[in-house]
């Protein structure tokens, strides 16, 4: 497949995982015919191991905020000559459906999207897997890191211990604490009944901290836009769904959609 013009893709990582979790996604993408940069968040400028080694005290991450976070991802975008497609992982699903509701792209794909202000994460395991990244009682000027048992719980659940060590060695950094409180406030905010571009959200069926029936709701809250949008949910994917080996899968099902929509 190849797309009859050469279009963009900006890809938007999530919280608590490098940028380097596109390398797969971007080369393939590449291989379809299309454009693709992953830019890292500010202040996260170094390999998982770098970034590991700054924790706790790397301050000028700590006091990241939210709506920082959206800023540098709109001026990426806005820059662009054109307007490109934005597909974002879990926050970075969020920081998307910003960037859509906003005009600002061509289409976008919500993969396992963190919901904006209003949709309420009721779900235990959402609450178990995310609370401590809140930081409740602790220092704002110091950075988050994702314990490896929570990671287990958080990401990568059901697969075997030694690709959970992986992909914790390979992925996971040092979060703002800031930008997970970010998510409770109007900084997340989403106007559901306003037209926006093509819009696809993605959910999967073992994701703990994500679960599907959240991204469920995400998506019906949209309703009222009349504006296309479609949600997929796919079996035995948990929140490390960029580096199971269905990748490719999901990778090509959101091409195809793409395709038809973008």
């Amino acid at each position: 497949m190849k797309t009859s013009k050469t279009k963009t893709v900006v890809f938007v990582t999530g919280a608590f995982v490098s940028n380097s979790g596109w390398d797969e996604w971007k080369a393939y993408f590449e291989s379809k015919g299309y454009d693709t940069i992953a830019p890292a968040w500010p202040f996260k400028d170094g390999t998982a191991a770098e970034l590991r080694a700054r924790q706790p005290n790397d301050t000028d991450l700590a006091h990241l905020t939210l709506d920082e976070l959206v800023t540098h991802y709109e001026n990426i975008v806005k820059a662009l000559p054109e307007k490109p497609i934005v597909i974002g992982h879990s926050l970075g699903g969020l920081v998307t459906q910003i960037i859509v509701n906003q005009g600002l792209a061509a289409a976008g794909v919500a993969i396992h999207s963190v919901p904006p202000q209003g949709v309420f994460p009721y779900e235990f395991s959402f609450l178990k897997a995310g609370w401590k990244s809140l930081g409740l009682f602790t220092s704002l000027d110091e950075t988050y890191l994702m314990s490896f048992e929570d990671w287990q719980y958080a990401f990568v659940n059901e697969m075997p211990l030694e690709e959970q060590q992986a992909a914790y060695e390979a992925n996971t950094i040092p979060e703002s604490k800031n930008v997970a409180r970010g998510g409770l406030t109007s900084a997340a905010h989403v106007d559901y009944e306003k037209p926006h571009p093509p819009l696809l959200l993605t959910s999967g069926s073992i994701d703990n901290i994500i679960p599907a029936h959240l991204n469920h709701r995400n998506y019906e809250a949209y309703k009222s836009s009349g504006s296309v949008l479609d949600y997929k949910e796919f079996p035995g994917r948990n929140h490390y769904v960029l580096g199971q080996p269905t990748w490719k899968e999901d990778a090509d099902y959101i091409l195809a959609w793409l395709d038809k929509n973008a």
